[in-house]
């Protein structure tokens, strides 16, 4: 991996479920790292659910290794929100990892 590939700032989430005295559940995003990545669209779709065009991407983000990337976590890129499908550590060398994202927007 290139240096100069990770030229996208990206911010990985996690969730957080809080529940209040009333017994509500409220799910919290929280930042646990902004680091530098190469976010790489793969491809795309569009399909129907209940009368509405729908559009999937999905994306490859490559960055350096980061343990503790779980799938349950997503990734804030450009304002745009990518949830984690897969986590590939590449060779299991802990140097280089890549996040298969997939962004879905309700159009």
């Amino acid at each position: 991996m290139r240096i100069s590939d990770l030229r996208h700032r990206v911010t990985l989430q996690k969730k957080t479920v809080i529940k209040d005295s009333e017994g509500l559940v409220t799910e919290i995003w929280t930042d646990i790292a902004t680091v530098w990545a190469a976010v790489e669209p793969l491809r795309g779709r569009e399909y129907f659910e209940a009368a509405a065009i729908n559009a999937e991407n999905t994306v490859r983000i490559r960055m350096r290794y980061k343990a503790g990337v779980k799938p349950d976590m997503r990734v804030i890129y450009s304002g745009r929100i990518f949830n984690i499908t897969s986590v590939i550590d590449i060779d299991e060398r802990h140097q280089e990892m890549h996040l298969m994202c997939r962004e879905l927007m309700a159009g």
